[in-house]
């Protein structure tokens, strides 16, 4: 009663194929596809802190003269000079109130600035031109008088060290130094509103 077995032989399985590579090729996917995302957020979403615009006044005409009941004639006074409407003085600020309208822009130079170090070549230009955007704004605001001479001697410093970053990135210079002198400016108006 034997039986005869039939002879097991075991043969090496042909290897796994290597997927390092495509597995590479997603992560490298995902990870641009943060990357942009990030980059959209950042610049195409508004700031919640940005100013609001302001009516300007407008000169509204004003009768002269009105017709007398008793039916004589009276002569109509004679305009000595065309009156321009002044707008009213604009109210000085306070600081809190001035850092709400400043704090949006000021925030993103530290995040702005952080992005141009970590970029590499031509694709930190951008960000370098909407951080001097926001600088324009910056200079566009009206301080109150207590903080206004350090503010505008703050932004235009700022804006220089801005315009000396796209420099050293164009150039192809030392970018490292050119951020660190733009952050150290930054957050001098910063500290002067204070954030």
């Amino acid at each position: 009663m034997d039986e005869q077995q039939p002879e097991l032989r075991w043969a090496p399985l042909p290897p796994q194929p290597k997927r390092t590579g495509r597995v590479w090729a997603i992560i490298g996917l995902v990870v641009a596809v943060i990357a942009i995302v990030a980059a959209l957020l950042f610049f195409l979403l508004p700031r919640g802190d940005a100013p609001t615009p302001t009516e300007s006044a407008t000169p509204t005409p004003s009768m002269s003269s009105s017709p007398s009941p008793s039916g004589s004639p009276t002569a109509a006074p004679e305009p000595s000079e065309t009156s321009v409407a002044t707008p009213p003085p604009v109210p000085d600020p306070t600081i809190e109130g001035f850092r709400g309208q400043v704090s949006g822009w000021l925030n993103d130079a530290p995040r702005g600035l952080d992005i141009v170090a970590g970029a590499t070549g031509q694709d930190a230009l951008p960000v370098v031109d909407t951080l001097q955007q926001d600088a324009q704004r910056l200079s566009d605001a009206q301080p109150p008088s207590s903080i206004a001479a350090a503010w505008e001697d703050g932004v235009a410093a700022y804006a220089e060290r801005l315009t000396e970053l796209r420099t050293a990135i164009s150039d192809d210079a030392d970018v490292a130094s050119a951020v660190d002198a733009a952050r150290a400016a930054a957050q001098e108006l910063r500290s002067l509103v204070g954030l």
